[in-house]
């Protein structure tokens, strides 16, 4: 959708992605994939290599590190071994994105329905969010495991509409990965672009056709207000 048309649109409600968008989880998936380099005695990478890879989720982050495709016999045990370790250190550096606390309470005080939708599968995700307090008011959080298809499919976001009981021409969906705003884009949506997330500095995030790009939630606050 143009950015224009935002302007005149009657915004219902409000989905976000979970990682690189309201949790910085990149220092818990950094350590985690670090920690499977040292079982095969590969060196760890630099946090500000793998930064940037956060949101190819796993598969992605094995890629990195160990330039592992999932049709690799050894993929299955070493996936498996990076979200064993993932598990129990879940919630060492993980923390809200600046900003968050502040966004999430203005949807609140104004009534604005939110939720989430991330690729991240159900027990990860339930783990993680219960994490925080500020979260567990989203009126639904749907998974990369939910149904039957994840992002870039349009079905989750979808399917998260009727949650938030409001049609996908009225809503917004913010997220940091080129597969979030396809989604959003597929589904009708609005689509910010969380340009704080996990996005190289290289990426030309104008190629995705995004309603919006963000710099800060901030910034979503003031878009809102002005929609209001």
């Amino acid at each position: 959708m143009s950015p224009s048309i935002l302007m005149h649109a009657k915004i219902q409600g409000i989905l976000f992605d979970l990682d690189g968008t309201l949790l910085d989880t990149a220092g818990d998936l950094a350590a985690t994939l670090n920690k499977v380099l040292a079982s095969q005695q590969i060196k760890p990478l630099h946090f500000d290599t793998i930064r940037p890879a956060i949101s190819t989720g796993i598969s992605g982050l094995l890629a990195l590190g160990l330039n592992i495709k999932e049709q690799d016999p050894a993929f299955p045990s070493l996936r498996q071994q990076f979200i064993n370790y993932y598990k129990q250190h879940i919630y060492v550096y993980t923390h809200l994105f600046p900003g968050i606390e502040t966004l999430i309470n203005y949807l609140q005080e104004n009534k604005w329905p939110w939720g989430i939708v991330t690729n991240k599968s159900s027990a990860l995700t339930i783990d993680l969010v219960k994490q925080f307090p500020l979260l567990n008011s989203a009126k639904c959080i749907i998974a990369g495991d939910t149904l039957k298809h994840s992002k870039p499919h349009p079905q989750p976001l979808l399917h998260a509409c009727q949650y938030l009981k409001c049609t996908p021409e009225n809503c917004i969906y913010i997220g940091d990965a080129q597969r979030d705003i396809e989604a959003a884009n597929a589904a009708g949506m609005y689509s910010f672009i969380a340009y704080y997330g996990y996005i190289h500095p290289k990426e030309d995030v104008t190629a995705w056709n995004a309603s919006a790009i963000i710099s800060s939630p901030l910034d979503i606050i003031e878009r809102l207000k002005r929609l209001r």
